[in-house]
């Protein structure tokens, strides 16, 4: 973790964290409640950033900080999410197909070539749209429950790699030979080696599910109003991107700070373990 973009990314990362942690506490004004009286202009436009409003109001009077803010845990938690969707699914089949090999490897890479052969964005938006209509009860279940499936497919490809290395070496051979199903050796022996890994591909995954929410969002396919995310923000601040351009500027650098934190995180992960092991 010792290179610079780990540590600019931890940073962004942290700063995001503790945004969504302290929203309340950071904004001070409900996100949702429309201000007309004062967030408006005398002609009804938005607010430029001032003292009252740091980063001015939008179309409707609401306070851009206290949205940007309430945003970043909505968008966060979507995002955690789906990662871990993702990653459950494709822990599960990357360690089988690794381990077993054969038959089993080439079905379950079949599996994941048939999911690859969709685009990533079109399919999530099928999904969406299937899933909004299900009525899950929730208004984050069916953005976390789509990304979580359409994502797994790369982390599958990855822990597999790994896998078949570690099915191939002495110390599983060894347990092998001494009785051990494998079941055991899955995980005992291969899970506890591709944790690095895992937290590569997961922080990775996670930078793609916050964009692909943000996306989701933008195409009204996320989150329902009136909560903030930061894709419905961008997009409905697209209208006054020449009056009022705080409107898209917030939300999209948002979206940038969020996505660079966790692709330099998941460097410095593979960089680390990359150090580990060749030493």
């Amino acid at each position: 973790m010792a290179n610079r973009g780990a540590v600019v990314g931890l940073a962004l990362v942290a700063l995001l964290l503790g945004c969504s942690a302290l929203a309340p506490l950071l904004s001070g004004k409900d996100p949702l409640v429309s201000d007309v009286e004062h967030g408006l202009s005398a002609l009804g436009a938005p607010l430029p950033p001032s003292s009252s409003a740091v980063l001015g109001t939008d179309q409707l009077g609401r306070d851009e900080w206290a949205r940007v803010v309430a945003a970043t845990g909505t968008s966060l938690s979507i995002a955690a999410l789906a990662t871990l969707i993702a990653l459950v699914i494709g822990l599960s089949i990357g360690l089988v197909a690794g381990y077993a090999g054969g038959r089993v490897d080439r079905a379950l890479m079949r599996l994941v070539d048939l999911a690859l052969a969709f685009p990533f964005v079109l399919l999530a938006i099928l999904l969406a749209a299937l899933f909004r209509e299900a009525a899950l009860g929730s208004s984050t279940a069916p953005v976390f429950l789509t990304l979580g499936v359409v994502s797994w497919t790369t982390m599958a490809r990855v822990i597999r790699g790994k896998a078949r290395v570690l099915a191939r070496s002495e110390m599983v051979s060894a347990a092998r030979a001494v009785g051990a199903g494998p079941g055991r050796i899955i995980v005992r022996y291969l899970l506890p080696n591709v944790m690095g890994i895992v937290l590569v591909v997961a922080a990775v995954g996670f930078a793609q599910n916050l964009l692909a929410e943000s996306i989701l969002s933008y195409l009204g396919l996320g989150p329902p109003p009136p909560a903030p995310t930061w894709g419905r923000m961008l997009f409905e601040g697209r209208a006054y991107y020449r009056t009022a351009p705080h409107l898209v500027i917030v939300p999209g650098l948002a979206i940038v700070v969020a996505v660079v934190g966790f692709n330099f995180v998941a460097e410095g992960l593979r960089d680390a373990f990359d150090v580990r092991e060749r030493a």
